[in-house]
């Protein structure tokens, strides 16, 4: 395996190119690695963590008639974008998916689905192995099991795939809260989908708006 370290190896948006493969009512249904809601809610911010920092994101279904249409908490974040449905289970071996991706001219590919064991890991570990430098975002996809989920990092990690959550991604692509055209933005997804963080944030920005009283001190 080849070590992947160093700041060059390091998210940057102006790279990264993001597949959302999956999050449909369907796989929904039988996701039992993580709750539900923390499963929609996590995609929902790396969605808009993405539109933050200009990431093409593309969507794409499974059978959408019989699998349910992309959940609207990520579809509303991109309202004019068209979801490729696909009956390929591997997203990578949909030709319509990889020439949008390709045509972007990024080589960061950045990944995360339902179910982790099989629509993020198959197109994972195939990308990762013609070349593209491939992150799966663990806590804005989810498996049919603990296990699953367990087993399918394990075996992406030896596939050479890169493993994070979406915090982090957004983190990593801020890099520098001095980049301001970036950072006011991102605090108000993190507001609304990082939980404690969030409210940490949320707290930190009340403090800074308000009057100190005259007489503090």
């Amino acid at each position: 395996m080849t070590f992947r370290n160093g700041l060059a190896s390091l998210l940057r948006p102006e790279d990264s190119v993001l597949v959302l493969i999956d999050h449909q009512p369907y796989q929904l249904a039988n996701l039992n690695s993580h709750d539900p809601h923390m499963a929609v809610n996590n995609a929902a911010g790396l969605a808009k963590a993405a539109k933050v920092f200009g990431v093409p994101t593309i969507l794409t279904s499974v059978v959408e008639d019989r699998g349910g249409k992309i959940f609207p908490q990520i579809t509303s974040v991109f309202p004019d974008q068209k979801v490729i449905d696909r009956t390929f289970i591997n997203t990578w071996e949909d030709k319509n998916v990889v020439d949008v991706v390709k045509a972007t001219g990024r080589k960061q590919l950045i990944i995360a689905g339902l179910w982790t064991e099989v629509c993020v890991a198959m197109p994972a570990i195939q990308a990762a192995g013609e070349g593209w430098e491939v992150t799966a975002v663990t806590d804005a996809s989810g498996a049919t099991s603990v296990e699953a989920h367990q087993v399918a990092i394990q075996r992406m990690a030896a596939a050479g795939v890169n493993l994070m959550t979406w915090l982090a991604v957004a983190s990593e692509w801020q890099r520098d809260w001095a980049r301001s055209e970036t950072a006011m933005a991102l605090n108000d997804v993190v507001i609304q989908h990082a939980a404690g963080s969030g409210i940490a944030y949320l707290w930190e920005q009340q403090l800074l708006n308000t009057p100190v009283p005259a007489n503090a001190g």
